[in-house]
């Protein structure tokens, strides 16, 4: 499809071109609504993991000092202790390692749903263009990121500084306290400050998300020349199907006008209808219509039929009704008795 860069573009993206453009990977996916669903559920995961995480690393750093003495200073021993700490390590750290891994998935999956393509990974040469990455630099995308960078930064930093200085009065009370009391204040601060944050990650992720999937509107938009070409190339063009039509319209008068001769009357409208009926005893429940057709078609098939000396039968009521039924079709039931007195005079003619 030709991108036409000139005309504007107001139609609505069809769903090929939606289709399309999700084959090549670009669809609207927002990054802050990941950093949100990430920080607040690491911030629950925290809450009910703190406690088993602290004494069980109290319990790996009790271990590896009592290793010390017993693992003689060398290089091999060193590297030794150093592997059984990080093994230690990991095993503490596995829940946030598998949180992440679920939470970038899942929310993947919720804003565009199933999609594998390796496109996006196809090195294209518009991007070592300096000069397309000049624009892109002074984009509205990035016009965006940098507002929403200073949002971030400007909103966190106003719920810190605002935090922090309703505990100032407590803060001072620290100093007649023991380092437990301290520690835990100090936790029950930060947990307040990054609950608080987690609220204005997901607000912007909220924002994010909503103008994402407005800029991939727009950008999926087309001309209206677009259209008419994709039209053309999935249904295939107007006037190429138009005249195949007209081609299997010829062909089929011609099969047609071939049946003409084998019938034993044709019943006309004298004005502009023409109907060949056939009648074979023994082979055919009844009579059959094998040609019909109106003004010059009729005509034709009066013609034919003079050269094969084939009875002409004018009758008004039975023309028009029996035009009315398909090519191949048997005259209806209530048409036996008109048909029959018709047939049977031509037959009385052929004796003659």
């Amino acid at each position: 499809m030709s991108e036409d860069s000139g005309a504007e573009k107001t139609e609505d993206a069809t769903a090929k071109r939606r289709q399309d453009f999700r084959e090549k990977g670009q669809v609207a996916q927002s990054k802050e609504v990941a950093t949100a669903a990430l920080m607040t559920l690491s911030l629950l995961l925290w809450v009910f993991y703190a406690g088993q995480f602290w004494q069980d690393l109290l319990q790996v750093f009790d271990g590896t000092l009592r290793r010390l003495s017993e693992v003689p200073v060398t290089v091999l021993g060193i590297l030794i202790l150093g592997d059984e700490t990080v093994l230690l390590m990991a095993r503490l750290l596995w829940p946030v390692f598998l949180l992440t891994l679920l939470v970038g998935f899942i929310v993947s999956f919720a804003q565009v749903g199933p999609l594998f393509t390796t496109k996006p990974f196809m090195p294209e040469l518009s991007k070592f263009n300096p000069i397309t990455g000049v624009g892109r630099m002074f984009s509205k995308r990035s016009a965006v990121e940098l507002v929403k960078s200073l949002a971030k930064v400007v909103l966190v930093g106003s719920v810190a500084y605002s935090t922090l200085s309703d505990q100032f009065e407590a803060a001072l009370g620290l100093l007649n306290v023991d380092l437990t009391q301290t520690i835990v204040y100090l936790g029950n601060t930060a947990y307040l400050i990054m609950a608080k944050t987690c609220g204005i990650l997901i607000l912007l992720g909220f924002i994010d998300y909503l103008f994402t999937r407005y800029e991939m509107e727009q950008k999926m938009k087309m001309t209206k020349q677009e259209v008419k070409e994709e039209f053309k190339e999935s249904e295939g063009d107007p006037q190429h199907k138009a005249k195949v039509r007209a081609v299997q319209q010829q062909m089929a008068r011609s099969r047609m006008m071939s049946e003409v001769p084998k019938a034993d009357v044709i019943i006309t409208n004298p004005t502009h209808l023409s109907i060949a009926v056939s009648y074979v005893r023994n082979e055919m429940e009844a009579p059959k219509i094998i040609a019909k057709g109106a003004d010059h078609l009729a005509f034709r098939i009066r013609e034919i039929a003079r050269e094969n000396k084939i009875p002409v039968i004018e009758n008004k009521p039975v023309a028009r009704a029996l035009y009315k039924q398909d090519i191949g079709d048997v005259i209806p039931e209530e048409m036996f008795k008109a048909v029959a007195e018709i047939l049977a005079y031509v037959y009385g003619l052929k004796k003659r």
